[in-house]
């Protein structure tokens, strides 16, 4: 008996070890990009909350890397759905021709790109990254007022990322006069006191086969997990990964 109770409880840890790797498999696999950004944002804390709005929803396994390096190698992105972009470049280098050119690989091969917030201004001498981004912050060019709390409107109410959420309050820097003239199709928007203009704040675009979608909201954890922003955060990661959105 002793004997028989040992093999089925083999059998069982065996049958929870495949279970678990079969759940891991089905889960959208997002490469999180971080490691450095101004004094004036903490990238660890808004990786670490981009992570939460992620992993949160039981729909994605998430691995950081603090190395943009990691996109040299073709190898490791194939194994990823999507790359979540949340770091800019302060102090590093713009990235490798070969990282370069294995990020916009991936991504018109028919994979995602979600950037975020002050993200978008990385790798000044690489044009191709501003463009990729759709719109992208400039030094000396783009800006914000002060950080308040103001209105957002969602303008697209039917895009499966924006759906079903109404115009929301968030306490958070407004970025205004994103540079660049791409086309993109623009879910969520704010009037600046700042630019004097109404400004998007959350942009999808089409890159070869792939998905873009740029979120520049997110100045710390606190916007990053507002209610509104969080549930987009993690519909943008999963619709640039996939092209929907799981109800």
């Amino acid at each position: 008996m002793p004997r028989i109770v040992s093999i089925l409880l083999v059998v069982l840890i065996v049958a929870a070890a495949i279970s678990t790797a079969a759940a891991e498999d089905v889960k959208i696999k997002a490469l999180l990009v971080t490691g450095d950004d101004v004094s004036a944002h903490n990238w660890k804390e808004i990786a670490a909350a981009t992570r939460e709005a992620l992993e949160s929803t039981g729909r994605f396994a998430v691995r950081a890397s603090e190395d943009p390096l990691i996109l040299e190698s073709k190898s490791a992105l194939d194994t990823y759905d999507v790359i979540v972009f949340t770091l800019y470049n302060r102090s590093l280098p713009t990235i490798t021709p070969q990282a370069q050119e294995s990020l916009l690989n991936f991504i018109k091969g028919g994979k995602g790109f979600y950037v975020q917030h002050l993200a978008s201004a990385s790798f000044k001498e690489w044009e191709e990254f501003g463009k990729l981004c759709g719109r992208h912050w400039v030094m000396g060019k783009s800006g914000h007022g002060p950080r308040s709390v103001f209105q957002s409107k969602v303008v697209d109410r039917e895009h499966p990322i924006t759906k079903g959420i109404e115009n929301f309050e968030i306490d958070d820097e407004l970025y205004a006069k994103l540079q660049g003239d791409e086309e993109i199709h623009v879910l969520v928007e704010a009037d600046s006191d700042w630019s004097k203009r109404t400004e998007p704040l959350v942009f999808t675009r089409s890159y070869g086969q792939g998905r873009v979608v740029h979120n520049a909201f997110g100045h710390d954890a606190k916007a990053i997990l507002n209610p509104a922003v969080r549930q987009i955060t993690a519909r943008s990661v999963e619709w640039a990964a996939t092209g929907k959105v799981a109800e």
